[in-house]
């Protein structure tokens, strides 16, 4: 594709006839977006999607990946359900661990008509380094064996808001869910945060949250164990008070790029298909033990071969839309002293910056933010 080329993005609501349900028209999605011009018989086709933390509700249900599987099958393809392993200390930091999680979500060959293999293993640590095309701020990734291993690339994206990346689509999906833990590491490295003194309540909501013990109190005052702490910014989104930040100003671009660039090494060089769900759209990962209420409402799903264009169109179709009372974005905007940046993404996660993602993926050649949207009903 050139420069000047218009990545195609497709698109349905989430209204049905009777007798036609949401997996079906999940399916002829797909197909209308080209699934199938894919060779798929015989092949190994890892679906990547998140299997939600314990406690979160937010997550994708298993029957939309069992819809996916299906196409797959049908085609005489393997499809198997990945995700590698978390960098926090949580209910996925190891594969047994995760594969129960998965399980108690709803994750198992019955509900979802194939298997599901821990990208990056036991430990999360059976990776490949994988040199990056392009490459700007990396040289390398660091990604799951088993995700490398695969023949075809599918990404199945629950669309949210992001506490670090302001949304969460699919190269947040597939650059962060992909790399192993150090991969992970990696790309946090440059996230470590500090607390503000005067700001901290005491209140101990960070604590909580914070996944690496990371977090003690001197004086009803939050302190940061630098060594500890991985940079996972998760202390940034509990904070109702924003005494603590990224004490790297750049550090949130550069977990942008980073992630760019780790999609980069995942779809680089095989084919690599995309699907964007974007409901249930909470402020925050799900990688949380919770969910907060939605910042907007339904929108609808996407699908793409382009990671760029798919997460450039859920963008543009979210801030569209009207602010869900009850919400922590509308909580923002209603602050008297809070500054509206006119864009739901930055207004309910204001320490993010997420079109650098997006520019970024398109600087090194993972997409294009140029598309054209089809419709189908």
């Amino acid at each position: 594709m050139t420069a000047k080329e218009k990545a195609k993005v497709y698109f349905t609501d989430f209204r049905t006839d009777v007798g036609t349900s949401l997996t079906k028209k999940l399916q002829r999605l797909c197909l209308a977006a080209g699934l199938k011009t894919i060779d798929l018989e015989g092949r190994f086709v890892a679906i990547k999607m998140h299997f939600g933390e314990l406690g979160n509700l937010a997550f994708l249900r298993p029957q939309y990946a069992k819809a996916v599987a299906d196409l797959v099958k049908e085609e005489k393809g393997i499809p198997f359900l990945t995700d590698c392993n978390t960098l926090y200390p949580g209910s996925r930091r190891h594969a047994p661990e995760h594969l129960d999680c998965a399980n108690i979500n709803g994750f198992n060959p019955t509900t979802t008509g194939c298997q599901i293999i821990i990208g990056d293993g036991l430990r999360g640590t059976d990776e490949l380094e994988v040199p990056i095309k392009n490459a700007r701020v990396l040289k390398t990734a660091k990604i799951g064996r088993a995700v490398m291993d695969a023949d075809v690339f599918i990404s199945l994206t629950h669309f949210k808001g992001h506490e670090q990346t302001g949304f969460g689509g699919a190269i947040k999906n597939i650059g962060m869910g992909c790399g192993s833990r150090a991969g992970k590491m990696e790309q946090h490295s440059s996230g470590k945060v500090g607390v503000h003194e005067e700001l901290c309540r005491g209140c101990r909501r960070c604590a909580k949250e914070c996944g690496s013990d990371a977090i003690s109190y001197v004086e009803n005052k939050a302190v940061i164990d630098k060594e500890l702490c991985k940079g996972c910014g998760r202390c940034i989104g509990a904070c109702s008070f924003d005494a603590i930040s990224n004490e790297q100003w750049d550090a949130n671009d550069l977990l942008d790029r980073k992630m760019a660039e780790y999609t980069q090494a995942v779809v680089q060089d095989r084919p690599n298909f995309h699907i964007n769900i974007a409901r249930d759209i909470s402020p925050n990962c799900d990688c949380h033990g919770e969910n907060d209420a939605p910042i907007i409402p339904n929108i609808g799903m996407f699908a793409s071969f382009d990671p760029v264009a798919i997460d450039q169109a859920s963008v543009d179709a979210a801030l569209k839309m009207e602010p869900l009372p009850n919400s922590q974005l509308a909580d923002n905007l209603a602050k008297a002293d809070f500054h509206k940046h006119g864009d739901h993404l930055l207004d309910s996660t204001p320490t993010s910056n997420w079109e650098e993602t997006l520019i970024h993926g398109e600087k090194i050649g993972v997409g294009t933010r140029r598309y054209e949207l089809i419709t189908i009903k």
